[in-house]
């Protein structure tokens, strides 16, 4: 246990900062989920209103996960994987759409 004054204080910024960044890893994870599931649904019904709201999610993906790295709660590298994949996931469904 941390007993001089700035030991304690520390101990009590590094849990603020866990939390912080808990936070927004979380945010970063639940966005990339709905992307996920939203463009599922495209991919079943392809019409121009889900296609926009899939753009719309991968919009506020890329947001999120850029503001986390620019925190330093991700690497850039992960955030910069993370959001190849996003990319990715849409361009295979595109050229499926385009070849069927």
């Amino acid at each position: 246990m941390a007993n001089t004054k700035s030991a304690i204080k520390r101990v009590q910024i590094a849990e603020r900062n866990r939390l912080r960044n808990k936070a927004y890893s979380s945010a970063v994870k639940t966005l990339m989920k709905k992307y996920f599931s939203t463009l599922e649904a495209y991919a079943a019904n392809p019409t121009p209103e889900l296609k926009q709201e899939v753009k719309e999610r991968m919009s506020a993906a890329y947001s999120k996960i850029d503001r986390a790295v620019k925190r330093g709660v991700l690497h850039r590298n992960n955030g910069a994987r993370k959001k190849s994949r996003l990319a990715k996931r849409l361009k295979q469904y595109e050229m499926a759409k385009a070849e069927g």
